[in-house]
C-alpha cells in the first residue's frame, strides 16, 4: 500500500480523499494556495505545503511545483482528485517520471481519452456508439460553418479538451455559431489552455446517464453501476441520482455494457466515467470518457457500499481489482445535490464572501465539504460549498430524505443555491422520474418562483432586531415602553427597493403591524398621492439562537434568522428570503451605476472589449467579457445608447464594483 500521499487539489474532494486515505494507514499531505491558507483540506491532512499565490495559475496548476512539493515531503504517490490537473496527460507523466505513483491512467490513457475528438474516433473504433458530429482537425469558421449544416440545427459547440460545461455552446441557428465558436474558444483556452473545439449534433430533450467503471491496467475492467446526471444548468450537473430512474432494462444492459467497452479499449486503470446521451426511446450516444473520479462517485458508493477512494489507492498500489463483476451489487438510491454559492435568481451568478452561517445536515445525510462555518468564498475557484449525499431502500424514500436534508440546510454570508435544489427535487415530473437535460428550462416557472411571505419576513425582522437591539437601542430605531400606552416599535426596512417604516405595537396580545413607504425617501413625484400603508397582524417568539415561530394570516410557520452580511437572512424550510434595513437619510438604496456606467459585480479579469469606443450599440450588444470563477461573463449594454469608453485593456485584473464601461444611454 502507497504510504504517504500528496493530494494535488482543494476544497471537498482533497478533504474526501484525506478521510479515507487516513482510515487505510496512509500518511497524506495537503498543498495549498494564499487564498486557502486556513482551507479545511490544510488542517485536515499531515502535513501542508504552500505552492503559490491565490490565482490557480501559479498554484494548483503549477505541475513542477507540485511534483517538488511530493519530493520534499517524502509522498510516494500523487492523487489528482477532480478538476485542475486530473486530466493533464502532462502532469501525469512528470508524476511517474519523478519516480512516484499517478493515482489514475496512465498519460497515454489520459492523452487518448481528454481529446473529445480523439476519443470519439477510438470509441466508434471500439463499437460504441457515437454521437453524429464533426471532431477534424481543422478548425476554421467555414469548415464549421459547413460541418454544422451538414449535422443541422440546433448543434452543440464543445471544448475538444476538459470538461464541466466550459467551452459549450448550444447554437439554435447559423447566424449565432460565429459568437458561439468565439466564445467557447475564449473559455476554453482560460480553462485548459487547449481552444479547439467539436461540433455534435444536439438532442434538445436527451438524458445524460453514466457509467462509473473502474479498471486494473492489465485488462480487467468492471463497472459500479450508472448515474443519472440529467439536471444541469449552464452544462454542469447541480442533481445526481443513482440509479437512473424509468430506463428500460434492455437500454441499462447496453449503456453499462458500453461503459465496461470503453475501458476495455484502452486498458484503462483506476476510477473513470463514460459518459453517454440518451435519446429517451433507443439510442445510446458516447460523449467523452472523465478519466478521473467524478464529482458525483458518492451516489455510486451509496447504492453499493463501497469506497471508489480506497479502490483507486489499492490499485495503483498494484493490487487486483478488490470485487469481481458479479461481486458488485447494489441496493436502494441515491441523490446528490451539489450546493453552491450563487443565485439561481440572477442567471447562477456566483457569490464571494464569507461564510457567516454554515449549518448543514449531517445526521442525515452524508455532506462532503470543503469548507467551514467563517471560511471565504473567493472567486478564484468553483464556488461549491458542499455536496449532499442521501440513500434510501427507493427512490420516492431517498428523495423524501433529500428534501428533508435541504429543508435543513442553512447558508448566509454568501447567496445559495439550497431553496432552487429543493424546488426540484418538489417538483412533480422530478418525483416521477421524467427529467433531461432541459429540465430546468422546461419547468423555470415552478423553479425560479419565490414565495411571498412579507409579513413572515417583517415580523421575523421586527423580533431580530428587538432581541438584538435590547433595551440599549437608540431612538431612531425603537421606541420603548410607555405609561398607559402600547410599547411601539419603529424600523426602517427596504420594501420594493426604497426604504419604508415598519411600525409594530402590542395590542390585544397580538403584534399589530404596518409598512409606510417614507414620503422623504420614496423619490415620489410631486403631488404623487402616498401610498397606502400595509398593514398585518402577528404573534410570534424568537430565541438567542434566532429559530422563531410565528402566526400570521390563520397560518404558523417554524424558521430561522442570521445575519447575512448587512442584511438578515430568514429561512421557512428550504425557502430562504433577506429582509434588508434602510439608512432613512439616504435618497434611495438603489446603488446602480451612475450615468449608464456599468461596474463589475465581482472579481475578475477582463478577456474581450466587444465594441469601439463611440460606437452606437443596441440595447442587450455585447460590450465586455470578463472571466470570474472559472465562468465567462458578458456585459452588456442596459439600453440603446452609445460606448463612451472602456476603463480597462484585455488581461487587466478588476476589482468588485469597479467601473468597467462608460455607457451613454440614447436621450
Amino acid at each position: 500500500m502507497i504510504s504517504k500521499l500528496l493530494i494535488a487539489n482543494r476544497g471537498e474532494i482533497a478533504c474526501r480523499i484525506a478521510r479515507t486515505a487516513q482510515r487505510l494507514g496512509v500518511q497524506t499531505v495537503a498543498v495549498y494556495s494564499e487564498a486557502d491558507r486556513l482551507a479545511p483540506h490544510v488542517r485536515l491532512c499531515d502535513e501542508a505545503i504552500l505552492i503559490g499565490p491565490a490565482a490557480a495559475a501559479e498554484s494548483y496548476l503549477r505541475i513542477d511545483k507540485i511534483v517538488d512539493a511530493a519530493k520534499r515531503t517524502g509522498a510516494d504517490a500523487i492523487h489528482p482528485g477532480y478538476g485542475f490537473l486530473s486530466e493533464n496527460a502532462a502532469f501525469a507523466d512528470a508524476v511517474e517520471t519523478a519516480g512516484l505513483v499517478f493515482v489514475g491512467p496512465t498519460a497515454d490513457v489520459i492523452d487518448k481519452m481528454g481529446s473529445k475528438a480523439a476519443s470519439k474516433d477510438l470509441m466508434a473504433a471500439a463499437g460504441v456508439p457515437i454521437t453524429p458530429g464533426y471532431q477534424g482537425a481543422d478548425q476554421s469558421l467555414e469548415t464549421f460553418e459547413r460541418e454544422a449544416a451538414a449535422i443541422g440545427f440546433p448543434v452543440l459547440v464543445k471544448a475538444s479538451a476538459g470538461g464541466g460545461g466550459k467551452g459549450m455552446r448550444i447554437v439554435e441557428a447559423p447566424s449565432d455559431l460565429s459568437e458561439a465558436i468565439g466564445s467557447a474558444q475564449r473559455e476554453a483556452k482560460s480553462a485548459f489552455g487547449d481552444d479547439r473545439l467539436l461540433i455534435e449534433k444536439y438532442v434538445p430533450r436527451a438524458r445524460h446517464l453514466e457509467v462509473q467503471i473502474v479498471g486494473d491496467g492489465k485488462g480487467g475492467v468492471v463497472h459500479i453501476f450508472e448515474r443519472d446526471c440529467s439536471v444541469q444548468r449552464r452544462h454542469q450537473k447541480i442533481i445526481e441520482e443513482a440509479p437512473a430512474p424509468r430506463l428500460p432494462a434492455d437500454v441499462r444492459a447496453r449503456l453499462l455494457e458500453a461503459g465496461v467497452a470503453a475501458g476495455r479499449a484502452v486498458n484503462y486503470r483506476g476510477a473513470g466515467t463514460v459518459e453517454f446521451l440518451y435519446d429517451g426511446a433507443d439510442g445510446l450516444y458516447f460523449i467523452e470518457m472523465n478519466t478521473r473520479l467524478q464529482v458525483e462517485h458518492p451516489v455510486s458508493e451509496a447504492i453499493t457500499g463501497l469506497d471508489l477512494v480506497e479502490w483507486q489507492l489499492r490499485i495503483a498500489s498494484g493490487e487486483e481489482l478488490p470485487l469481481s463483476q458479479d461481486q458488485i451489487t447494489e441496493t436502494g438510491h441515491a441523490f446528490e445535490a451539489r450546493l453552491y454559492a450563487e443565485n439561481p435568481y440572477q442567471q447562477f451568478k456566483p457569490s464571494i464572501g464569507v461564510l457567516s452561517t454554515l449549518d448543514l445536515p449531517d445526521h442525515r445525510a452524508r455532506v462532503d465539504s470543503g469548507v467551514a462555518q467563517g471560511s471565504r468564498v473567493t472567486p478564484h475557484y468553483d464556488p461549491m460549498i458542499s455536496k449532499i449525499i442521501v440513500h434510501g431502500p427507493t427512490r420516492s424514500e431517498a428523495l423524501g430524505a433529500l428534501r428533508g436534508a435541504l429543508s435543513e440546510t442553512r447558508v448566509a454570508g454568501v447567496e445559495c443555491n439550497t431553496e432552487f435544489l429543493y424546488a426540484i427535487a418538489a417538483e412533480p415530473d422530478f418525483i416521477d422520474g421524467d427529467v433531461s437535460t432541459r429540465f430546468i428550462d422546461e419547468h423555470g416557472d415552478a423553479l425560479f418562483a419565490r414565495f411571498d411571505t412579507n409579513a413572515v419576513l417583517w415580523g421575523a425582522a421586527f423580533m431580530w432586531r428587538r432581541r438584538r437591539s435590547g433595551a440599549s437601542s437608540g431612538p431612531s430605531q425603537f421606541e420603548g415602553f410607555r405609561l398607559n400606552a402600547s410599547p411601539t416599535t419603529y424600523l426602517w426596512v427596504l420594501h420594493d427597493g426604497a426604504p419604508a417604516l415598519l411600525c409594530v405595537a402590542r395590542e390585544g396580545g397580538v403584534y399589530q403591524a404596518s409598512l409606510q413607504p417614507s414620503a422623504a425617501v420614496a423619490h415620489r413625484k410631486r403631488g404623487e398621492e402616498p401610498a397606502a400603508p400595509i398593514l398585518f397582524s402577528f404573534n410570534g417568539e424568537m430565541d438567542s439562537t434566532g429559530s422563531f415561530w410565528l402566526e400570521t394570516g390563520g397560518e404558523r410557520f417554524q424558521g430561522t434568522a442570521a445575519a447575512h452580511g448587512d442584511a438578515l437572512r430568514i429561512w421557512l424550510g428550504a425557502r430562504s428570503a433577506d429582509v434588508a434595513f434602510a439608512d432613512p437619510l439616504e435618497a434611495s438604496s438603489d446603488k446602480g451605476a451612475e450615468g449608464g456606467s456599468l461596474a463589475a459585480s465581482m472579481p475578475g479579469v477582463v478577456t474581450q472589449l466587444c465594441a469601439e469606443p463611440g460606437a452606437d450599440v443596441e440595447a442587450g450588444a455585447p460590450l465586455l467579457i470578463m472571466e470570474a470563477m472559472k465562468m465567462e461573463h458578458t456585459i452588456k449594454a442596459p439600453a440603446e445608447g452609445r460606448l463612451a469608453g472602456y476603463k480597462f485593456a484585455v488581461g487587466d485584473q478588476v476589482k468588485e464594483g469597479a467601473l468597467l464601461v462608460d455607457f451613454e444611454p440614447k436621450s
